[in-house]
């Protein structure tokens, strides 16, 4: 059914098109390592919570905007091999396309599909 790599950053809000650059930049890298979609989202509607939410997760500040993005893979094997791709491509090196955002503050983690509809 596929593999899915989601992620939750906070991103200065000043740097939106820097990070929306950024993306763009790494969605070709990651295409060619495989991936069959890629989904990119600047918080619109993010609230912050009493006992956990967005902003709390990622510790975002008031000068920042939460982002949230998703990656789909045709499988966990194609994505453990695109995301090893993509760590060695020079594309990728920070000194040529450098993260706008705290990467510690990023949450990332890989999922199976169990429904589409």
């Amino acid at each position: 059914m596929g593999y899915v790599s989601a992620f939750v950053a906070s991103v200065p809000t000043a740097h939106r098109q820097q990070y929306i650059d950024h993306c763009k930049a790494a969605a070709e890298v990651i295409k060619e390592a495989g991936a069959l979609s890629i989904v990119d989202c600047w918080g619109d509607d993010v609230p912050d919570g009493e006992v956990t939410s967005f902003p709390m997760a990622v510790k975002k500040t008031d000068d920042e905007t939460v982002v949230f993005g998703w990656i789909v893979w045709p499988s966990k094997e194609v994505c453990d091999a695109g995301m090893q791709k993509m760590m060695t491509d020079s594309r990728m090196d920070p000194a040529n396309n450098p993260m706008p955002f705290d990467g510690k503050r990023l949450i990332f983690g890989g999922f199976d599909k169990v429904f589409e509809a």
